[in-house]
């Protein structure tokens, strides 16, 4: 039976070792800032309920599937598929969405790579003492100085991409596993250090009211971010889920693991805001807008506070075990791909496809500075260019790569992975992979996959490309 394969990869040593990877994850740049900063501003407590609704409803049926396909078939997302939709007698171009999937990973990598290189920067700049008493206009500019540097944002790019590369290389066991084992418990320790520290702020009441304050108001305007972040927040979409399935152990409850997984992602960013706001608010700024200004806000507050070279160090330190948990996942689908695919060693093909994410990260480095007047995509009044220097419209590079992930690949990839569990696996395999007893609880999921996870995807596919 398909359930009783075994991943030549390895496998995880229990069900929790899975919750970590899985959480590793899905806990990223995003959950730092982004989340937090949108409850507050989309209601609060009812941007809160308006998420969790949403987490239940699309984002987790769809890491379901992902699961189930992975541990079904238990080798790569693209070759899973390929033999799960031969076994179901459907067509084996199926495998498809997994290779589409493996893709928007590996170019979401390449720039995800030079963004969490700036942590690194910011690393040594706190425990240099740089920020120490700095102003607004101090802040923005150490931070045009980085990203305006190509060989500072390439050298922290390199090696962001060769510590992802150096953990993968090792294998599922004495890679993945025993680094997930060392960084997601150390991102909770540092969580909860600074959500310590944010109690000694006198500003704890404040941040709690800006996350927590309950305007009914701002539902309606809520509801399609908290049903987008909802979806991208827990790394669905790319098969990083998938292949961490395909190493799941056969007895661990894959709906009770995955609920884990969506509490604990959750729980992270809502911990995130309470250790962060009062210690922007203790700082005298007002929050801002959106995961970059964790560059720019948040070093102005360290440098303000007493104690702040020390609790920024922790911070950025924070962001860079985030970062890296999730990096690993986003390398994982292809490594495994191509080693079933050419028998190569794993370290081999790591080193090729790590390469590869840095060359193509190169055009992210240059789009902050050598290429910033590189326009793409650019619709002007003598037509359409693909390519124009210095166009009023159009994208960066990294712009680019950034819209035809999160904007294309990934709904489109959280879709199919949902329809080809919901509607391709049959019901048999799927309440197998499930163990739900309840017939009626098992059709409620198989519902949530099927019908409710498939239209909310789509709303977001819609959404995003209108923006």
């Amino acid at each position: 039976m398909a359930s009783d394969k075994v991943s030549i990869h390895g496998a995880w040593a229990s069900r929790w070792v899975f919750i970590l990877a899985a959480t590793g994850s899905a806990v990223g740049l995003g959950n730092i800032w982004k989340f937090p900063y949108m409850t507050g501003v989309y209601g609060g407590g009812a941007f809160v309920v308006m998420y969790l609704f949403c987490i239940a409803l699309v984002g987790v049926p769809i890491m379901l599937a992902e699961t189930l396909i992975g541990r079904r078939g238990r080798q790569s997302p693209v070759n899973a598929m390929k033999s799960l939709a031969i076994e179901a007698g459907a067509s084996k171009h199926w495998s498809l969405a997994a290779l589409m999937g493996m893709v928007a990973a590996l170019l979401i990598l390449s720039f995800y790579s030079v963004v969490a290189g700036w942590s690194l920067d910011y690393i040594i700049g706190m425990g240099r003492g740089d920020f120490t008493g700095i102003s607004a206009d101090g802040a923005g500019a150490a931070f045009g100085g980085l990203t305006s540097d190509p060989w500072r944002l390439t050298l922290w790019h390199s090696l962001f991409m060769l510590v992802t590369a150096f953990v993968i290389a090792k294998g599922v066991v004495a890679g993945l596993e025993r680094s997930l084992r060392i960084m997601m418990p150390l991102l909770f320790v540092l969580l909860l250090v600074l959500l310590g520290y944010s109690f000694t702020t006198g500003h704890f009441r404040e941040g709690f009211d800006f996350l927590f304050h309950f305007d009914p108001s701002k539902v309606q305007d809520g509801i399609l971010a908290a049903m987008g972040h909802a979806f991208f927040t827990l790394s669905v979409g790319v098969g990083s889920i998938m292949v961490y399935g395909a190493y799941m152990p056969k007895k661990a409850s894959i709906g009770a693991t995955v609920l884990t997984v969506g509490l604990l992602d959750t729980l992270v960013a809502l911990t995130a805001g309470l250790a962060l706001f009062p210690i922007v608010f203790a700082a005298g700024l007002e929050p801002g807008g959106g995961p970059g200004l964790m560059f720019v806000t948040l070093p102005i507050a360290f440098g303000n506070i007493a104690f702040g070279q020390v609790m920024g160090l922790i911070f950025f330190v924070l962001v860079a075990v985030a970062a890296w948990s999730s990096s690993i996942s986003m390398l994982e689908p292809a490594v495994a791909y191509f080693v079933e695919k050419t028998g190569r060693s794993r370290a081999q093909v790591t080193a090729a496809l790590a390469l590869l994410c840095w060359l193509v990260g190169m055009g992210t480095v240059l789009s902050f500075n050598l290429w910033a007047e590189a326009k793409f995509f650019v619709f002007a009044e003598d037509g359409f260019h693909l390519l124009q220097w210095g166009a009023e419209g159009g994208k960066t590079f990294f712009d680019s790569i950034d819209y035809l992930t999160s904007r294309i690949l990934l709904p489109l990839g959280g879709l199919s992975f949902a329809m080809f569990a919901g509607w391709v696996l049959s019901r048999d395999a799927v309440r197998e992979e499930l163990s739900i007893r309840s017939p009626l609880l098992f059709n409620l999921a198989l519902w949530l996959i099927r019908v409710v996870a498939p239209i909310g995807v789509l709303i977001v596919f819609i959404a995003e490309l209108s923006k």
